[in-house]
């Protein structure tokens, strides 16, 4: 059974390149809210201004 923490609903602020294999969604603006920085396989699509919603759940 899931127990959900937080729902962070943000605007990747910046898609920053790691490796071959993957890149980094960050969001740290502005500074009242909550803000993410994820580590995501290549081939996601997403791009600097989406919209996206992280979810942080106990499992």
């Amino acid at each position: 059974m899931s127990s959900k923490i937080v729902e962070i609903t943000e605007t990747i602020e910046f898609v920053a390149h790691i490796d071959e294999d993957k890149d980094c969604l960050m969001s740290q603006d502005p500074p009242e809210s909550l803000w993410f920085n994820i580590d995501v396989p290549k081939g996601h699509g997403l791009q600097a201004g989406d919209r996206i919603k992280v979810t942080i759940e106990k499992v």
